[in-house]
């Protein structure tokens, strides 16, 4: 099963396109975007982790989809797996001139919904998804705390992604059951 688009009140998520391409590398080359994540991406490093999100939905029917708001990408939620653990993982990413008006919540919810929906009911039918982020990311921590997620110090680590002594590499983990979001 393919889950191509969700909608929530403000904003449509969809599978991403090749005429997206500039708007995200736009965001993904914006130091302030970029500050907690990593280093800014090159053009070709964007379009590459563009084509790995488009194998993500071919392979499992889901993956990060493009966030659009009054008809314009400004940003990505969805899931992953990493590739340095078990787990399936929900992230966000939001353009600069977007934030602060509750867009990655909202459009994480709407994910969660799915994730978290039985399959025989038309969703995924996870049981858990986890969230981590660097650890002096506060804003992605608000989100993750706004959202339910409940934090597992036992499940702390150095990102293997990134270099030692890099203030990004220690990571805080959170997660959430199916049964968790259906009781919140």
């Amino acid at each position: 099963m393919s889950f191509d688009r969700l909608e929530t009140d403000r904003l449509v998520l969809r599978r991403w396109t090749d005429a997206d391409r500039p708007a995200f590398h736009a965001m993904n080359s914006d130091p302030a975007v970029m500050a907690t994540l990593g280093p800014v991406m090159r053009r070709s490093e964007s379009d590459a982790f563009m084509n790995r999100i488009t194998e993500a939905f071919e392979l499992q029917g889901y993956g990060l989809w493009c966030v659009e708001a009054d008809g314009e990408p400004i940003g990505f939620t969805g899931y992953m797996k990493p590739w340095f653990r078990d787990g399936v993982e929900i992230g966000w990413r939001i353009m600069s001139h977007a934030w602060g008006r509750g867009y990655a919540p909202e459009a994480a919810r709407a994910c969660l919904d799915l994730g978290f929906r039985p399959r025989d009911d038309g969703g995924i039918g996870f049981d858990e998804v986890i969230t981590f982020t660097a650890r002096s990311n506060d804003k992605s921590i608000r989100v993750m705390e706004k959202l339910g997620f409940t934090r597992d110090p036992d499940g702390d680590f150095d990102h293997p992604g990134v270099a030692e002594g890099n203030p990004l590499r220690p990571h805080v983990l959170y997660r959430m059951t199916a049964t968790e979001w259906s009781t919140r």
